[in-house]
């Protein structure tokens, strides 16, 4: 049997708390706070949740900016910061590094630095 929170259905066995942290933006000190909130042990199972616990944790879900809506923040951000032009912005862009780290012995960063345009247009000139 599948217990549903927030339209998303968890197996009865799942820790409650790996339940909560399976949504976008809960982490484990939020659902630490929201298991608190309502007494729940950090150890309990859904299957031993009353069916009233489970309602009132998706009435505290929705009122929380979590899954799509987070999504779509952080996305919204990224965009203004390149609209923007900032440094962050040009990063997010060219799909490097945002937060200082070193690009010089990544392999990962390498690959995006010396890639290659393949096939297309034909936009270059060849000489």
């Amino acid at each position: 049997m599948a217990v549903q929170i927030l339209g998303a259905n968890f197996n009865e066995r799942k820790l409650v708390k790996k339940a909560l942290e399976s949504f976008y933006g809960l982490g484990p000190q939020a659902s630490a706070r929201i298991m608190a909130k309502y007494t729940i042990h950090p150890l309990a199972r859904l299957e031993t949740m009353p069916a009233k616990t489970i309602t009132a944790l998706t009435a505290e879900l929705s009122t929380m900016t979590i899954d799509h809506d987070a999504r779509r923040l952080v996305q919204d951000n990224i965009k203004r910061l390149r609209d923007m032009g900032t440094y962050r912005g040009r990063r997010h862009a060219m799909g490097l590094p945002v937060r200082g780290q070193n690009t010089r012995s990544q392999i990962e960063t390498a690959r995006k630095m010396n890639r290659l345009e393949r096939g297309g247009s034909g936009s270059r000139s060849r000489n």
